[in-house]
């Protein structure tokens, strides 16, 4: 599967993509069997639930084939490749469970609040006052349907990728050391509603983030973190060159 010019431009443009349907059913069903087996007889401590949160729910199968099939032996491999270059991207090794629990019943929910990865918290695995850039494009897999706003949705700010690149730019990618930056982005959030089986292709520095989840349903996802194979050797780079590891988008922009 490949994207069409039109898609790519988007890309550009907002920093991610829908991609509507992209998951055979089978693969979906079985990589959700497989979450609730493990919640149903491996479950879960209480004062883990912090940790499952920020880093990923049901660890002892993060990486089965069930999981990491979603990514590596699905059409999410060739639409990585559309984007990135064929023979760039490089296999994932695990997926994140990313699980979103139903709030109490009758709680009005709160407005979204967004981050960008690789920023210290003490409870993701790295520690406060440091970043990391490790990553070139985040994949998220809808494994049950999320229908309607404040469903868990995965939340997006768009063009808040362009705006860092510039943002960096002109104050550096050290500020990241304290935090998530407090600026006003171009755009509010956009809840990304679907089905299970879609796909959110999103830019590593895109603002996003999970909504509250008012509804009576877990949300259900898979994410990848995709990597250039040169991720490595650009680094922190990318914080201001921000298509570096992208030629798929940088031949449909230079040539428009």
């Amino acid at each position: 599967m490949r994207l069409s010019p039109h898609q790519k431009r988007f890309f550009y443009e907002e920093g991610y993509l829908v991609l509507r349907g992209v998951l055979p059913r089978v693969m979906v069903e079985a990589a959700r069997q497989a979450i609730n087996h493990s919640l149903g007889y491996e479950g879960m401590n209480k004062e883990d639930l912090p940790a499952f949160r920020s880093r990923s729910y049901c660890p002892e199968i993060q990486k089965d084939p069930l999981i990491t099939a979603l990514a590596n032996r699905s059409p999410v491999f060739p639409i990585a490749e559309s984007l990135m270059g064929e023979g760039n991207v490089q296999p994932v090794g695990a997926g994140q469970i990313a699980l979103r629990f139903p709030a109490p019943p009758f709680t009005s929910p709160p407005e979204p609040h967004g981050h960008l990865d690789g920023l210290g918290t003490g409870i993701n695995g790295l520690e406060r006052g440091t970043y990391s850039r490790s990553f070139t494009a985040l994949v998220v897999c809808y494994l049950a349907p999320v229908p309607e706003p404040y469903s868990g949705n995965f939340t997006v700010w768009p063009k808040s990728h362009r705006f860092f690149e510039q943002y960096f730019r002109e104050n550096g990618h050290e500020v990241l050391a304290n935090g998530m930056p407090r600026v006003e982005l171009p755009e509010g959030p956009v809840q990304i509603t679907g089905d299970a089986g879609d796909v959110v292709i999103a830019h590593h520095l895109l603002v996003h983030g999970a909504a509250p989840n008012a509804s009576p349903n877990i949300r259900y996802a898979a994410i990848f973190r995709l990597r250039h194979r040169d991720c490595a050797q650009i680094g922190y780079e990318a914080y201001t060159d921000i298509w570096r590891e992208w030629p798929g988008i940088r031949e449909v922009i230079e040539s428009a």
